[in-house]
């Protein structure tokens, strides 16, 4: 059930009642005159309560020491607190944030401001909380088949991409694209003689069937963010990012093969897919020989699928045009090396 109650702690009643006016039509709204009443409630009804609205002078407890004591409780991290405050003395704003606070507002209030501020908070935490949810039941179900998947056979893998593929409105041809796009730039950075390419065939093989794994961590996005026509707005653009570390949360529901190459492969490849040559990437922030050499050529195959086929958001375009783009970094900047590459791939008319 998700959470709606607002608990707003201030020791001014008349601060109170302006505050729960506020949010009264959507949300029920608990009230505390010090700390310790507030922390009462949250021991009564953590569950329930989306967030805390807290002043920092009170008597009997501070804001301050609310937290301190949410904090203990193993509540920061679940439920936002926003101070709302008249201190907004530098030495209280970096003590506030130190402590866990989300925002800190100035008093007097403006209305519209405070809700907006707050509600956004509220339904990121609710997102992550409903993500989380997910992901959960994703991992009950793969250890219910731990016989099925014991020895991750290539077969098992291919459908779970598939099937997410299928989520987000493709017919599974993608992650097998990905696969044959991905062997053909490993082979073709080998030919290099350069050392940090020199890859056995079984290596090329493991890490080829690792890449469909790629976007495994979609199973947790919900669907009208992936099959969303249109631009994504910036909040749904940063919980589309999320998938990369999600694929990694669901893969780590199977540790019997942590210690399985191709594992190991594709738990990287989920999440650094997305990070870029220059260090403009997510969700790390990696750059250049920071981020694994498979991760590199996925994250190039990648891109260069995404371009020149069909999807939800976009048509497709040929492929000497979506190799200019590339090139330009229009799509990020990756390692040149790769970049050569395909493009040699693309000569070879292998694709």
């Amino acid at each position: 059930m998700e959470k709606k109650d607002i608990l707003i702690v201030d020791d001014m009643e008349i601060n109170r009642a302006i505050l729960s006016q506020i949010f009264a039509d959507r949300n029920k709204t608990l009230e505390a005159e010090n700390g310790l009443e507030a922390i009462q409630i949250l021991e009564r009804q953590r569950n329930n309560i989306a967030a805390v609205l807290l002043d920092i002078v009170m008597p009997v407890m501070d804001g301050f020491q609310v937290m301190e004591k949410m904090a203990e409780m193993g509540l920061m991290d679940k439920i936002p607190v926003f101070l709302i405050t008249a201190n907004t003395s530098e030495e209280s704003m970096s003590w506030g944030y130190q402590l866990g606070a989300m925002d800190i507002i100035e008093k007097p209030i403006v209305p519209y401001f405070v809700r907006r501020r707050v509600e956004s908070v509220m339904e990121l935490f609710s997102a992550r909380e409903r993500l989380s949810h997910v992901v959960e039941l994703q991992g009950q179900k793969l250890r219910r088949q731990e016989q099925e998947i014991a020895n991750l056979n290539y077969s098992i893998i291919e459908s779970l991409s598939t099937a997410i593929e299928f989520r987000s409105g493709e017919s599974g041809e993608h992650v097998k694209r990905i696969r044959h796009l991905t062997e053909l730039l490993l082979d073709e950075l080998r030919k290099t003689g350069k050392e940090e390419y020199d890859f056995s065939d079984r290596e090329i093989q493991e890490i080829s069937q690792a890449s469909i794994l790629h976007d495994v961590g979609k199973i947790a996005i919900s669907d009208l963010i992936l099959n969303k026509p249109g631009r994504l707005t910036s909040e749904e653009f940063e919980t589309m990012k999320t998938h990369t570390i999600m694929g990694c949360q669901v893969l780590e529901q199977i540790p019997q093969h942590k210690n399985n190459r191709l594992y190991q492969y594709a738990y990287d490849i989920c999440r650094h897919h997305h990070e870029r040559w220059d260090g403009g990437g997510y969700p790390d922030g990696l750059k250049g020989s920071q981020i694994t050499v498979w991760s590199q050529v996925v994250s190039v195959a990648d891109v260069f699928d995404a371009l020149t086929n069909k999807r939800v958001y976009k048509p497709a375009i040929p492929a000497a045009e979506a190799l200019e783009m590339i090139f330009k970094g229009e799509c990020g900047a990756f390692n040149p090396e790769v970049l050569d590459s395909l493009e040699r791939v693309l000569n070879q008319q292998k694709v």
